[in-house]
């Protein structure tokens, strides 16, 4: 059975930073491209970054220059080095894996609050 346990967020001033982490197991799940989306209150979730096996990574517009995404393979986890952020980056961080072949899992979601 496919699990996959989120970690890192938390409470952090404006400007502050936070890393999430996202492991995905069994060790032999087999995955292509990672994920991470967010939801806000009151808000639909939305992709945050994206980053396929080979490591080409995309982001939302809003997070672009303050966040980096990054993938572990050989220990099936992704990462998400937040950095600079803003109140509006609050949010329940969720990462999302596809599958080699072509399946979404979700992670249970961790909440990050950027206030002072």
């Amino acid at each position: 059975q496919v699990q996959l346990v989120e970690s890192g967020g938390g409470l952090v001033q404006p400007g502050g930073s936070l890393r999430l982490s996202c492991a995905a197991s069994p060790s032999s799940f087999s995955i292509n491209a990672m994920y991470w989306y967010r939801q806000a209150p009151g808000k639909q979730r939305e992709l945050v970054a994206g980053i396929t096996r080979s490591g080409s990574t995309n982001y939302a517009d809003s997070v672009k220059g303050r966040f980096t995404i990054s993938r572990d393979n050989a220990k099936n986890t992704v990462y998400l080095q937040m950095s600079s952020l803003k109140p509006e980056d609050t949010a329940v961080y969720y990462c999302k894996v596809m599958s080699s072949d072509y399946r979404d899992y979700w992670g249970q979601g961790t909440q990050v609050t950027v206030s002072s």
